[in-house]
């Protein structure tokens, strides 16, 4: 028997960790990522099924870069625009001061200013990874804190590359790493590749999509990822810096779905690697040599960090709630640390055993975020639920929904499997929530104001489906849609029998009362149990949909009481039924009069 090459046996031992964790991690509500991290850390330091830590973790980095070239192209350049406030006023403001307390306290045990100064502003960044996937696990990236905790780590993402720019300032060789030279070609190389997306990217986009080939699509959405990532780290920048940039300037492109249907995949595959290389390199004699340092300082550090996020937002106006939410959400330390913790190592600003300390801090605060959020729930438990913000970027479809109950999303799947484009906007936070861990791309929004109707890009439907719980509101939204855009078509969940005639009335292109066509199907299945043939049963059920259909015409012109002669209260023939699984000659009978009657109305 031929040897089984070992990068073969590495991806199993990955792959077998991954689909045992997560699952476990994310159903004892620790999320999908304490998950990786875990297993990453019973995959290497513990049970040494694979040494080379630092190899897997430089090609799972490729995670980090698409999951911020997503970010980007959710991020049109007006939407950035109305952000600036956020990025670069209360964003500076958290790594600034969290950098400089940070590394004061930090010079209180070392004797290096230098070391202090490095770790502490190493430790003011978060995680962009951990935070944007544990936002995404709870459906909250659309809420007041999950924009202002992507903002913050929108800046953290810029900050690395002036930080990176001034080791060399702090270093006894400064002839190494970055340094001014390379730093302007870092702002030459932003500029290229602004002028590239702006002008030729599209152009190249259209011409390869006119190939027709899906395969040809995912390569070119893949090449533009890392072109756009390896130009940076040429220029000595970061390379999540460049996918960044490269996903805002597709943002308004008509391609933009695709493409981003095309790296989602790759981006979750690869960003679980990333966190399971994590937990590989972990060292774990630094954390039995200094269990009793690391104790006290990593949380004292992340209780630091978290008032000054939480400052910091409530200086930008931020309510007290989604403040909290945001300081917890962010008090981890980030994978961006590790970055400015090699670079400072390369130039001898650290040493190794300095380094292995902070990247295992690094790592544990990462694990106890979960804590740290659970303890930010409790501060604020007394609040109000917290809102989601009304944000209709990319709405605008030539179907629009309106309310996401249990038949919208059994709607919704109908029209997207049939390859419908379509809006949905519902104003249940929760449901959005929900809705969005099973991948549904839901607006908050209320649909009884007009301003949100426009938003949400009625003009543009040609069809409006309004599947809204209560009859109020729906009767409410009809008024509305009816008045100031009468010519869209309507298609209504109706509650009962009654708010069907008022929908009726209102003249409706179509309306179906919630329980009447899975009340019809379940009535029949029990007529086939009852030993019924199928087609007997289907055409019972189609004479009650028919007269129930002519019963309401009939109560529309002539009140609720009319058409009761329509209803079956009474076993049409007095034969009983017999024993499931036995001919049924009552029944038999009883579809047999109806095929005849049909045929006699045909004629």
């Amino acid at each position: 028997m031929s040897a089984i090459p070992p990068l073969y046996v590495d991806a199993m031992i990955l792959l077998t960790g991954a689909v045992a964790a997560a699952p476990i991690f994310k159903r004892i509500g620790l999320g999908t990522v304490l998950g990786y991290v875990s297993a990453g850390v019973l995959i290497g330091p513990i049970f040494g099924f694979i040494g080379d830590a630092d190899a897997i973790l430089h090609f799972a980095e490729l995670g980090v870069v698409m999951l911020l070239f997503l970010i980007g192209l959710e991020l049109k350049p007006a939407r950035l625009w109305t952000l600036r406030y956020d990025i670069f006023g209360m964003g500076a403001l958290q790594v600034i001061s969290c950098g400089i307390v940070l590394s004061f306290l930090i010079s209180l045990a070392l004797d290096s200013f230098e070391m202090a100064l490095i770790a502490g502003f190493g430790l003011a960044l978060s995680s962009t990874a951990f935070a944007i996937q544990f936002l995404e696990d709870k459906g909250e990236t659309n809420t007041v804190h999950g924009r202002k905790a992507l903002a913050i780590l929108l800046f953290q993402d810029i900050a690395i590359v002036p930080l990176l720019a001034l080791l060399p300032l702090l270093s006894h060789r400064g002839d190494t790493g970055l340094g001014w030279t390379e730093f302007f070609s870092g702002i030459a190389a932003i500029a290229l590749l602004i002028l590239v997306g702006r002008y030729l990217l599209n152009p190249v986009l259209r011409q390869i999509a006119k190939a027709g080939a899906r395969e040809v699509m995912i390569a070119a959405a893949l090449l533009l990822v890392f072109s756009a990532a390896m130009l940076m780290q040429a220029a000595g920048l970061s390379m999540a810096l460049g996918a960044f940039i490269a996903g805002v300037l597709l943002a308004e492109s008509s391609f933009r779905h695709e493409i981003e249907a095309n790296i989602e995949p790759f981006r979750g595959l690869l960003l679980g690697l990333f966190f399971l290389a994590i937990g590989m390199s972990l060292n774990l004699g630094a954390i039995v040599s200094y269990w009793y340092i690391i104790l006290v300082f990593v949380p004292a550090s992340m209780v630091v960090k978290a008032c000054l996020i939480y400052a910091a937002a409530r200086l930008f106006g931020t309510g007290n709630a989604p403040a909290v939410r945001t300081a917890a959400v962010l008090t981890q330390h980030g994978e961006f640390a590790f970055v400015l913790f090699s670079a400072a190592l390369s130039l001898g600003l650290v040493d190794r055993e300095f380094t292995s300390f902070m990247i295992a801090a690094v790592i544990l605060s990462m694990a106890l975020t979960p804590l740290s959020v659970m303890l930010g729930e409790r501060l604020i438990s007394g609040a109000a639920p917290e809102e989601l913000e009304e944000d209709f970027e990319g709405a605008g479809s030539p179907i629009l929904m309106i309310g996401f109950s249990r038949m919208g999303q059994v709607t919704a799947q109908t029209l997207l499997a049939a390859g419908c484009e379509m809006t949905i906007i519902e104003n249940d936070p929760d449901k959005i929530r929900s809705a969005s861990e099973f991948g549904f791309r839901i607006y908050f929004g209320d649909g009884t104001r007009s301003d949100v109707l426009r938003a949400a890009g009625i003009e543009k439907a040609n069809m409006v489906a309004i599947l809204t719980a209560r009859p109020d509101v729906t009767n409410r939204i009809v008024d509305l849609i009816q008045r100031e855009w009468p010519d869209k078509r309507l298609y209504v969940r109706t509650y009962d029998r009654t708010h069907a005639l008022e929908m009726m009335d209102k003249d409706v292109d179509y309306q179906l009362r919630e329980t009447v066509e899975s009340s019809l199907i379940f009535g029949g299945k029990m007529l086939e149990g009852l030993g019924l043939s199928v087609d007997a049963a289907n055409d019972i059920v189609e004479d009650i949909r028919y007269l129930d259909h002519e019963r309401l015409l009939v109560q529309r012109s002539e009140g609720m009481q009319a058409g009761s002669h329509m209803l079956h209260t009474q076993p049409v023939k007095p034969e009983p039924l017999i024993e499931p699984k036995t001919e049924s000659e009552g029944l038999d009978e009883v579809s047999r009069e109806i095929v005849e009657n049909a045929q006699l109305e045909d004629s």
